[in-house]
């Protein structure tokens, strides 16, 4: 389903869908829980038959025959429930898996803003913790209301069919319980909401904490890290402290209901007794049936529980599914084929948001195919920015961008940045091995190409000094490796994805002087006839660029080659020769 899907259908409506690929399993897990209230029922009916009729008439065989069957029931019934317990909760976790694949599935179709404005933390809070409780919702869920009911509704019609008078005490009763318990559900639905919000924040604050755990030993600052994470967890108690008060109201209130209902037949029984209405036989069959339907009632009273928190979970989930991508392929979407690399920037303007003023003002710019191209300038001027709109990492504010001239809006995502490779400042490798980091430019890869593209990065003689080689575990986000051995594995994975378009984001900002001249070399056998960006601080890397451009304040300076730049005597030029002075 699509996020517009998504916000035209109900939360149940939704919930439901996810049950129809596994229909055999729950229909299982039904029709046991059926039988099984089934057996309930039918053992007060039983024994009160045996009671009043073979006892009486001295039919000792049959009544052990009865008791007999009784156990064999009994022991079909464990059968039952075993089955209901292991392939109800199979049923529940297949359900959660297809939640979870569902949510994780749209959440790759979110953009970077998306990203960029809720923490990573919170997100895992919603594909782990919240889909646990909707998984026990989609498993006790209907299996405790559809026989919960039924048995009680069953109970009431056999009690009624005995003695109508005392059936109609117990009949009274239960509405006032059954109220109670939708007024306290009411309360316990707020708090256990109020518990997930602060279980994110939870787990936001630990990730970050996590995350950023050198930072903090480098400083010192592990104090400064308890204090942040006792505050959040502070938080949660307070939270969960007022969830378990509203629970415990609840559980006490349901189970004093629940407790008056055998004192409620007794005294009136005993009544009815004594004014010769009922007998003994009748007063045992009904505290059985009391005793039946007392299970239900419990039942109900945790399924509130249960639905507080899997109702909880299931509206963020449904909440997040209907978030609309901000970046979508236009229904009439192209494959990019046969691409040269012609690329048109036309008047571009971009802001990040409507509160602040533009990042990028009327860019404009023409890059033939094959051109390398050298975009340089002060830090926060709008470079990298520039390059992430190519890939539609963003959408333009104004104007447009077009590759062979198909605006960049105009052609499937999946085509546009197939065709696009890219290494940024800021490497991020999988906690996987070498070789699968690298593989990742181009996943069917074989091993051999893996091997030549760590050849071209000059990272291959240091794999081969590792003592697993290219089956190194680079640890997470790649702390197993040096900064600059980051750097060259994802350089690797452009090589070995070997694109027709080319962006080089600061590409050998942690490289050594020594190895970066090394792998200018590779960069420049790479960048031959194609398409060509680099964004670069160093302005010796960048002197054999065909045009390299000067950008300040989202605004084009200045372009031109090295020579004319440095002859006009410009920013670029001032640039230079501070670097060249303290170089």
């Amino acid at each position: 389903m699509t996020a517009k899907e998504y916000r035209e259908r109900s939360a149940l409506s939704i919930f439901l869908s996810f049950f129809r690929p596994h229909l055999k399993l729950f229909t299982l897990d039904m029709c046991c829980a059926l039988l099984v209230s089934a057996v309930d029922l039918a053992f007060p009916l039983v024994t009160r038959r045996a009671l009043n009729e073979l006892l009486p008439q001295k039919a000792y065989p049959i009544f052990f025959a009865v008791i007999v069957s009784l156990i064999a029931a009994y022991a079909v019934r464990a059968v039952l429930q075993f089955i209901i317990t292991y392939w109800g909760h199979t049923f529940g976790i297949r359900v959660e898996a297809d939640i979870r694949a569902a949510l994780f599935s749209h959440m790759q179709e979110l953009s970077f803003r998306f990203y960029d404005q809720n923490l990573t933390g919170k997100l895992m809070s919603r594909l782990t913790t919240d889909l646990f409780d909707v998984t026990e919702l989609a498993h006790h869920g209907p299996e405790d209301i559809i026989t919960s009911v039924l048995t009680i509704i069953g109970a009431l019609i056999l009690m009624f069919s005995i003695q109508w008078q005392l059936a109609l005490v117990v009949a009274l009763l239960l509405p006032i319980a059954m109220t109670v318990t939708l007024m306290r559900r009411r309360s316990m639905r707020s708090a256990s909401q109020l518990v997930k919000e602060k279980q994110a924040s939870i787990n936001a604050e630990i990730e970050s904490s996590l995350s950023g755990m050198r930072t903090a030993k480098a400083f010192a600052n592990e104090n400064e890290e308890i204090n942040k994470f006792m505050s959040s967890n502070d938080e949660f108690k307070v939270s969960k402290r007022g969830f378990h008060k509203a629970m415990g109201l609840f559980q006490g209130t349901i189970e004093f209901f629940v407790c008056i209902l055998p004192v409620a037949v007794v005294g009136v029984g005993g009544w009815m007794v004594m004014d010769g209405r009922a007998n003994y036989v009748d007063i045992l069959t009904f505290t059985l049936y009391v005793s039946t339907f007392t299970t239900p009632v419990r039942k109900l009273a945790g399924f509130a529980e249960t639905l507080s928190n899997g109702g909880a979970g299931l509206r963020r989930f449904v909440e997040l599914m209907r978030t609309e991508p901000e970046i979508k392929d236009a229904p009439d979407a192209i494959e990019l084929k046969e691409v040269r690399g012609e690329l048109k920037i036309d008047h571009v303007d971009f802001r990040y948001n409507e509160e602040n003023g533009n990042v990028l003002h009327d860019i404009c710019l023409t890059i033939e195919p094959g051109e390398v191209i050298a975009i340089v300038g002060p830090s926060g001027g709008g470079k990298s920015t520039l390059c992430q709109l190519i890939p539609r990492f963003y959408d333009v504010s104004a104007g447009s961008i077009s590759i062979d001239g198909h605006d960049v809006r105009s052609i499937k995502r999946s085509s546009l940045r197939g065709s696009i490779g890219i290494v940024q400042q800021e490497v991020f490798l999988f906690a996987d091995t070498i070789r699968e980091n690298i593989r990742y430019g181009r996943p069917n890869a074989t091993d051999e190409e893996v091997a030549e593209a760590a050849r071209r990065a000059e990272i291959f003689d240091d794999i081969a000094a590792m003592p697993r080689g290219f089956d190194t575990w680079v640890g997470e986000r790649g702390v197993q490796l040096s900064g600059g051995q980051r750097q060259r594995v994802a350089i690797a994975r452009v090589f070995l994805k070997n694109p027709p378009l080319l962006i080089l984001d600061e590409a050998t900002s942690a490289l050594d002087s020594v190895t970066e001249a090394r792998i200018q070399s590779a960069f420049d056998e790479l960048s031959e006839g194609r398409t060509t960006l680099i964004i670069a601080h160093r302005l010796s890397t960048v002197k054999k660029a065909g045009r390299i451009l000067v950008i300040d304040d989202g605004i084009v300076k200045e372009q031109g080659t090295h020579e004319q730049l440095m002859a006009s005597g410009g920013e670029y030029a001032k640039l230079y020769q501070t670097q060249r002075l303290l170089g």
